[in-house]
C-alpha cells in the first residue's frame, strides 16, 4: 500500500557521472601546450621499470636521490610536469589472522582516490596514468578510488560535477587490463556515493517522505528492482507498535520502503534480506540530546543510506540472486505527540516494550521491520537477514569510527562478513551476543525495556534487535557512516558509505562458493 508523494522541491533524477568512464583505454593522450601529470602504478619489483620512468621524467638534478628513494609513493616535478610513481609492497600483517590487513584493493583504492586533489590543486589540464604488472584487485581498487574521489556536496547539488577535472588516458603495459573492470568500478563508486550524498543531504530536505520518493521516483533502478513503500497507516495496521510510535511526533510520518530485486534469469541461490536504519533526524525525542550530540544526526539514517546503495549495486551489475532491502524510516522528533519514556509499546511480534530511553529509538525500528523481513515465507524467505544501523555511540568508543561492530548468530555469515570487509577496506570487528546482559533490560511492566545499564551498550542494543530475528541466521553492523575529516578516497569530510564496499564484497563471494 503505497503513499502518494507530493511533488519535490527538486524533480531531476539523481544521477551521479563517472569520470573514469571518460577515460582513453590504451591510448597515450596527444597533448599540446597543455599542463600534463603522470602516475605510474608498480604492482610488482621491478627496480629497472622504476628508473627508466625517473630517466625519463627527472630533472639532471633530481635523478641520483629519486632513484634511491625507498618510498612507496614518490612524487616530483620533472622535466614534463608533476610526477607520481606507486610502489605496491607486501606489508608485514598486523595479526588477528589478517583481518584488519590492508588490502592490495584498499591501498590502491585510498591511494589513487587521495590523487584527485593534487590533480586539482595542480590545475593539470590532462593526466597520463600507466599500470605495469597490476593484479586485477589493484586495478578496481585505483579506479574505484578515483571515481569515488570525484563526489563533493556541493558541486554535485550545483550541478557541477566534474567540472575541474582532467582528461585521462589508461594504459597496461605489463598485463592485461580488462575494461569489465572500470564498469565494476563505476557501479561500485556510484552505490557508494549515493550513501554518501544522502547522508550529506541536510535533515529540512531528506525526511521520511521524501527518502521513500527518492527509492521510488528518482533512482532509475532497473526493471529487475521494484519498490513499495508503506506508509503510515499500513504501518499501523501491520501492527507496527514500535516503529508507528518513534516517528509519531514528526510532521512527516513513518514509512517503510520495500525494494525487491529478482534477476531475469532462475537462480540457485536463496534470498538475502538487507535492513537499514532510516532515522532522518534524531533530537532523541523526549529524552532530548545536548546541542553537541545532536549536530551530527542527519547521518542517523546511515544504515538505510548503506541499504539502498548497496540495492544500487545489485540492480545495475545485474547480481545472480534474489535480493531484498528494506529501509525503516523515522524522524525521532520532540512534540506534544512524540513517545515518552515510561510508554509501553506493543512490537508486531506481539512483544510488549517498556521505553526507557527515547534516544534509543533505532533498535525501535529496525525491530519492527526485521520482523517484517523475517516473516516472509515460500520462495521469498531468506537465508539471511543482515541489518544495518548507526546505532550506538558505545560502538564508536571501542572500535572508532573506521571499524564497525559485527554481531551474528551465526559463525559463518559472521566469517564471512569479517573477511569481505578486510578485502574490501571497509573493515568491521565481531562483538559478543552475551547474553547474560540482556538482565539489564528486564522490566517489571513489560517483556523488556528499549535500554538498560551505562556500559555495554552496544551489546544490549544488539541483544534487543535479537529478539525479533526469529532464529533466522543474522547479522547486524553497528556503523558510523561518516567521516570527520578527509581522507584516502573521501576527499571531504560527511557521509563515508560505510559499509557498502563490505556488503558488495560479500554478496560478490556468495556467487563464487
Amino acid at each position: 500500500m503505497a503513499k502518494k508523494s507530493t511533488p519535490s522541491k527538486t524533480s531531476n533524477k539523481l544521477q551521479f557521472r563517472s569520470w573514469i568512464e571518460t577515460f582513453d583505454i590504451g591510448k597515450e593522450l596527444k597533448v599540446k601546450n597543455e599542463l600534463t601529470g603522470f602516475v605510474y602504478f608498480l604492482g610488482v619489483d621491478d627496480t629497472a621499470k622504476f628508473t627508466s620512468w625517473v630517466k625519463q621524467h627527472a630533472l639532471d638534478w633530481q635523478a641520483s636521490s629519486l632513484k634511491q628513494n625507498e618510498k612507496d609513493l614518490v612524487y616530483f616535478v620533472g622535466q614534463q610536469g608533476p610526477v607520481w610513481i606507486l610502489r605496491s609492497r607486501k606489508k608485514n600483517s598486523v595479526g588477528h589472522d589478517g583481518l584488519i590487513d590492508e588490502s592490495g584493493y584498499t591501498w590502491a583504492r585510498d591511494q589513487f582516490g587521495s590523487l584527485v586533489a593534487h590533480f586539482k590543486a595542480h590545475h593539470l589540464s590532462a593526466v597520463q596514468i600507466e599500470f605495469h604488472g597490476t593484479e586485477e584487485d589493484q586495478d578496481l581498487g585505483a579506479l574505484m578510488g578515483m571515481d569515488m574521489a570525484t563526489y563533493n556536496f556541493r558541486q554535485f547539488v550545483d550541478g557541477k560535477q566534474l567540472a575541474d577535472l582532467p582528461k585521462v588516458s589508461l594504459r597496461k603495459t605489463l598485463g592485461s587490463f580488462d575494461k569489465n573492470t572500470v564498469k565494476e568500478a563505476m557501479i561500485r563508486a556510484r552505490a557508494v556515493n549515493l550513501a554518501r550524498h544522502l547522508v550529506n543531504l541536510p535533515p529540512n530536505d531528506l525526511n521520511p517522505e521524501s527518502f521513500a520518493e527518492i527509492a521510488a521516483k528518482k533512482l532509475s533502478f532497473p526493471s529487475t528492482l521494484k519498490v513499495a513503500i508503506w506508509d503510515t497507516k499500513k504501518l499501523v495496521q501491520e501492527k507496527m507498535g514500535l516503529h508507528v510510535g518513534v516517528g509519531q511526533g514528526a510532521e512527516h510520518g513513518p514509512c517503510m520502503v520495500h525494494l525487491k530485486y529478482r534477476p531475469t534469469k532462475k537462480s540457485k541461490l536463496k534470498p538475502i534480506a538487507f535492513v537499514g536504519k532510516g532515522i532522518t533526524f534524531d533530537t532523541g525525542g523526549l529524552d532530548i540530546k545536548p546541542s553537541s550530540a545532536m549536530r551530527l544526526m542527519k547521518k542517523d539514517m546511515g544504515g538505510a543510506a548503506s541499504v539502498i546503495g548497496l540495492a544500487l549495486w545489485v540492480a545495475e551489475s545485474a547480481y545472480p540472486g534474489p535480493v531484498d532491502f528494506y529501509l525503516a524510516l523515522a524522524e525521532n522528533a520532540v512534540d506534544g505527540k512524540s513517545f515518552r519514556p515510561s510508554d509501553v509499546i506493543t512490537a508486531r511480534n506481539g512483544l510488549r516494550v517498556e521505553i526507557d530511553n527515547t534516544d534509543a529509538e533505532g533498535r525501535l525500528v529496525l525491530a519492527d521491520v526485521l520482523d517484517v523481513a523475517c516473516t516472509v515465507k515460500g520462495a521469498d524467505e531468506p537465508e539471511y537477514v543482515i541489518d544495518v544501523a548507526t546505532l550506538t555511540g558505545a560502538i564508536k568508543v571501542g572500535l572508532g569510527a573506521e571499524i564497525a561492530g559485527l554481531f551474528s548468530n551465526d559463525d559463518e555469515l559472521a566469517n564471512a562478513i569479517t573477511r569481505a570487509g578486510q578485502r574490501a577496506g571497509d573493515l568491521n570487528w565481531r562483538m559478543p551476543l552475551f547474553d547474560k546482559y540482556f538482565g539489564d533490560l528486564s522490566s517489571p511492566f513489560a517483556d523488556f525495556k528499549n535500554s538498560g545499564g551505562g556500559f555495554g551498550g552496544a551489546i544490549t542494543a544488539a541483544l534487543f534487535l535479537q529478539k525479533f530475528v526469529r532464529g533466522k541466521k543474522w547479522a547486524h553492523l553497528d556503523v558510523y557512516a561518516w567521516s570527520d575529516k578527509a581522507q584516502g578516497a573521501l576527499t571531504s569530510s560527511g557521509g563515508s558509505g560505510q559499509p557498502v564496499q563490505c556488503l558488495i564484497e560479500f554478496l560478490q563471494n556468495r556467487t563464487q562458493e
